[in-house]
């Protein structure tokens, strides 16, 4: 949830009991330049919101809903999702005679859960998050642009939350190694390429750069690698591509910023980096 720094009450002749919160500062979420962002930030963000879907079914209160849970009520702090406004928060859990009363309805189906002898209905908070969860975020973030080896996992991932079957809990994703430890995300199989490269240690391409999606750099074609044959295994792949820029600079995932550049006609010293040329005939 979001970071309180200080908080004060204050009566006022207008609105008695007023309460200020100080909190942390955070960016408006916008799903369709999310949309835009690489893969990895957006299985940080997914990662960020199944821990918080983690902590409400376990929190101190008892298992915490959100009733209006909507991409507004949520921003973005250095890469994480976080929740801003839990005025719809809600720690009751629907009582019920039988079955039929712990009946949920959503847009696109509806689900009814066990009522418990207690009379009332079982994971019924856990559950409508997590599908809200479902249907406002990972069917979008989790599928678009991944990883080719990843994806029969995150279709088996996205599949049990929007069917909430036995798997369908925040733990099946919380748990799941992320991709900095992940073998099948941060190496792949690369085929052998017929292209050469010269290596040119502690030199920069300033410029010459191209457009490509998706990118870390809104003029250039900045993409994270897991090593030098990824990245020619990239630069080949774009027509364009005549040159590329290993930086020492990683992804929070540990994966390599890499520059991809259409000319190499002007090379710069630079110790932190490692320009890569492609030898033509």
């Amino acid at each position: 949830c979001f970071q309180l720094y200080g908080y004060c009450y204050q009566d006022s002749n207008d609105i008695p009991d007023t309460l200020t919160t100080i909190t942390e500062l955070g960016s408006p979420l916008e799903m369709i330049q999310l949309l835009q962002t690489s893969w990895e930030d957006r299985f940080r963000i997914c990662l960020s919101l199944v821990r918080l879907l983690h902590y409400l079914a376990h929190s101190p209160l008892g298992s915490v809903t959100l009733l209006d849970f909507r991409p507004r009520q949520f921003v973005i702090v250095d890469g994480e999702l976080k929740v801003t406004d839990l005025d719809d928060a809600s720690i009751e859990e629907s009582s019920c005679t039988s079955n039929s009363d712990c009946f949920m309805e959503f847009p696109a189906r509806n689900f009814t859960l066990p009522c418990s002898v207690e009379g009332r209905c079982q994971s019924m908070n856990e559950k409508r998050n997590l599908y809200n969860a479902y249907r406002f975020f990972f069917t979008y973030l989790l599928p678009h642009s991944a990883p080719s080896s990843l994806r029969p996992l995150l279709d088996k991932i996205v599949n049990a939350t929007g069917n909430h079957n036995k798997h369908s809990n925040a733990k099946y994703l919380l748990f799941y190694p992320s991709p900095s430890v992940n073998p099948e995300f941060t190496q792949k199989c690369v085929k052998s390429a017929n292209t050469q490269y010269r290596r040119v240690p502690e030199a920069f391409i300033p410029d010459e750069n191209y457009r490509c999606w998706p990118s870390y750099h809104h003029k250039g074609c900045l993409l994270s690698v897991f090593d030098v044959n990824e990245a020619i295994e990239i630069c080949d792949s774009y027509s364009q591509c005549k040159a590329f820029v290993l930086t020492n600079q990683t992804t929070w995932t540990g994966r390599q910023l890499v520059f991809f550049k259409m000319a190499s006609n002007h090379i710069v010293p630079d110790p932190d980096k490692i320009t890569y040329v492609k030898v033509t005939d």
